[in-house]
C-alpha cells in the first residue's frame, strides 16, 4: 500500500514538511524485518489500536509472558492475548478490521509499529502487516519494561471524566493514542512528556505535539476522522484508564506557545472512560 494517505499528506502539507516526509516514508517496510520479529518476541506488552462497533477508536492494551507475539511469516503476526474483559474492543474485533500495533521498550527506549487488517482467532489475534517500521527514542521516559504481574478484573465506565480521572492524568509523563483512518489504516503511538504535560478542563484534553519523524500518521488520522482513544497506564499495578471521544488539531501558533517546544496542540472531547483495575 502507498506509504501515506491523503490525511497524512495533506498534514505533513500543512507542517512544510512534505518532501522531507516523502524521503522518510521509504524506512515503511511491507513486512517484518528479522530484527523486528525479534524486538516483537522479546516484548511482554503491546498496545493495539482499533475501533469498536460503533468506530470509536480506543487503544488497548494487550499482555503476556515474553513469546505471547511473534511473527510467524514475513506478513504476519500472532498474539497468544485478547482484550480483557471489561475493554471495549474485548468482542468488537472482526476479521478484516484496521488495527495497529506498538511494540515498546521503555527501558531501552525503542519502539516500533505494525499496522494493518486484524483476523481474530479462538481467543488470540492475527494482524496481517500492510506497514511495519522503527521510531526514534524521543519523549520515552526510562522505566522498568515490566508492568505489575496483577491483572485487572474490575471495569468500571463513566461518561466523559470524573474528577479522579483528571488527577490521574495531569500526573502522567506518558500515554497511548489509537487513531484509525476507516478504509485506510490504524495506528498506536506513544505520547510523552513532563508530567503534567496533558492539561485537563473539564471534559476536554489538550496536549502539545513535538517535532517528530515527520509521518503525522496520528494526525493525518485525525485529520481524515476526527476522534481517537488514550490509554493511561499505572505501570506498577498495571491499572488502566482508557478514553475515546472527538479529537482536533489546534493549528494557531499561540495555542502552542502555551506549551515549551510545541509545533502545534492536539485536544479530545471525551465521550466515554473505562478504569480497568485491579482490586
Amino acid at each position: 500500500m502507498p506509504p501515506f494517505h491523503p490525511g497524512e499528506l495533506a498534514v505533513q502539507e500543512r507542517a512544510g514538511v512534505r518532501e522531507r516526509a516523502g524521503r522518510v516514508g521509504n524506512s515503511i517496510a511491507g513486512e517484518i524485518p528479522w530484527v523486528a520479529g525479534a524486538f516483537l518476541e522479546e516484548r511482554s506488552w503491546l498496545v493495539l489500536a482499533a475501533a469498536d462497533g460503533h468506530g470509536r477508536p480506543w487503544a488497548s492494551l494487550l499482555a503476556g509472558p515474553a513469546g505471547f507475539a511473534r511473527a510467524t511469516g514475513p506478513r504476519e503476526v500472532a498474539i497468544a492475548a485478547a482484550p480483557s474483559p471489561g475493554d471495549p474492543l474485548a468482542g468488537s474485533l472482526r476479521p478484516g478490521a484496521v488495527a495497529g500495533l506498538l511494540a515498546i521498550d521503555p527501558s531501552t527506549r525503542r519502539r516500533m509499529r505494525v499496522n494493518g487488517t486484524l483476523a481474530p482467532v479462538d481467543g488470540a489475534l492475527r494482524l496481517r502487516a500492510e506497514q511495519v517500521y522503527s521510531n526514534c527514542p524521543k519523549y520515552i521516559h526510562p522505566r522498568s519494561d515490566a508492568l505489575g504481574e496483577s491483572r485487572p478484573s474490575e471495569s468500571r465506565r463513566t461518561a466523559g471524566l470524573a474528577a479522579h480521572h483528571g488527577d490521574r492524568i495531569r500526573g502522567a509523563d506518558t500515554f497511548f493514542i489509537a487513531t484509525v483512518n476507516p478504509g485506510e489504516g490504524a495506528d498506536a503511538s506513544h505520547r510523552g512528556g513532563p508530567a503534567g504535560f496533558v492539561e485537563v478542563e473539564g471534559y476536554r484534553l489538550r496536549w502539545p505535539d513535538y517535532a517528530g519523524n515527520m509521518m503525522y500518521n496520528t494526525l493525518g488520522n485525525i485529520e481524515r476522522y476526527p476522534r481517537a482513544g488514550l490509554l493511561f497506564v499505572d505501570f506498577a499495578r498495571g491499572d488502566r484508564l482508557m478514553l475515546t471521544g472527538r479529537a482536533r488539531i489546534e493549528w494557531d501558533p499561540a495555542a502552542a506557545a502555551r506549551f515549551p517546544a510545541a509545533q502545534r496542540v492536539v485536544e479530545l472531547d471525551v465521550e466515554e472512560a473505562i478504569e480497568l483495575a485491579t482490586p
